[in-house]
């Protein structure tokens, strides 16, 4: 495994945009934000950059993670937002570029191809929490500070996490390694090289605007897959903007268990990372934790950083 330095005030953070593109006022509100909690920024002046539907071509997006990645004055990456846009880069990323300079990778949705890419490749620990266009724009409110440099900012084990609006579909306690971010993306990265590898792991899985029969069809998907065989326990996120109408007569809750109560297995529903509009948690990304679906917490036991 490899682990990146912790992140300090006073470090550089490098922003990427390897996916959609941005709108510069969000992107300076979140900057404006970094800086107030005693980050210095560093961004490329084409970071702005607009093709079609993607914040640039593949080639600028590559070169902007392999240069960032590569600058010794950089100190950790972060986001500036999801999207589309990072599957294409995935066969022209040179893996020993992120070996070789070991740093904290802050995003989610659409950021969660990289996270696997980078697990797959590297075995790089990573972060699934706030971007920089969005969350940090949105100001204290839209992130979780505490759960943030608890995760990024320390040598040691970030303990035990909790996020209040989390419901217990099936009860029980287990151990694994943390895993996984946006169900939409895990289940586009399935039969390729980049695939998830769920072997005994705690399985975190979110979304957003995705109705619960499509939510189904992917779990379905990661089903028929193998996916969940060997998963110890699954935390769900807070599923954003999951239904079909509002008066559906029925639960996405009720869908998360329908599709995987034959595993037998702790889940939880409702944790508050990624696609959510308030409190955005900090979620360690490949070290041990132990998750306690009657108490509605995880516990990180292993360091995330350096």
């Amino acid at each position: 495994m490899m682990k990146p330095t912790r992140l300090k005030p006073g470090d550089t953070i490098g922003l990427v945009a390897p996916a959609s593109n941005l709108k510069p006022d969000l992107l300076h509100a979140g900057i404006a934000e970094l800086e107030r909690l005693g980050y210095k920024v560093r961004y490329r002046p084409d970071i702005v950059s607009k093709e079609r539907f993607t914040a640039g071509s593949i080639e600028r997006r590559v070169n902007e993670l392999h240069e960032m990645w590569a600058n010794p004055e950089v100190d950790a990456i972060f986001a500036a937002r999801g999207g589309y846009g990072c599957l294409p880069l995935l066969p022209h990323l040179d893996p020993t570029v992120f070996r070789n300079h070991p740093k904290v990778f802050l995003g989610y949705s659409d950021i969660t191809v990289l996270h696997c890419y980078l697990w797959k490749t590297c075995e790089l620990v990573t972060f699934h929490g706030p971007m920089v266009a969005k969350d940090f724009a949105g100001g204290a409110d839209h992130y979780d500070l505490n759960s943030f440099t608890r995760v990024v900012g320390s040598q040691h084990p970030a303990g035990l996490l909790s996020s209040p609006e989390t419901r217990t579909l099936v009860g029980g306690g287990v151990g694994g390694r943390l895993v996984g971010g946006c169900l939409t993306l895990v289940a586009s990265l399935i039969g390729t090289p980049w695939q998830l590898d769920t072997t005994d792991s705690i399985l975190f899985l979110e979304d957003t605007g995705t109705k619960p029969y499509q939510i189904d069809r992917l779990l379905q998907q990661l089903k028929l897959a193998g996916m969940f065989d060997q998963v110890r326990g699954v935390v769900f996120g807070e599923m954003s903007d999951c239904q079909q109408h509002r008066d559906q007569g029925y639960e996405l809750d009720d869908i998360l268990f329908d599709a995987l109560q034959e595993y037998s297995i702790p889940i939880l529903s409702g944790w508050r990372s990624g696609h959510s509009e308030h409190h955005n948690r900090t979620l360690p990304l490949g070290v041990s934790v132990v998750m306690n679906a009657n108490a509605g917490t995880i516990e990180v036991l292993e360091a995330a950083c350096l």
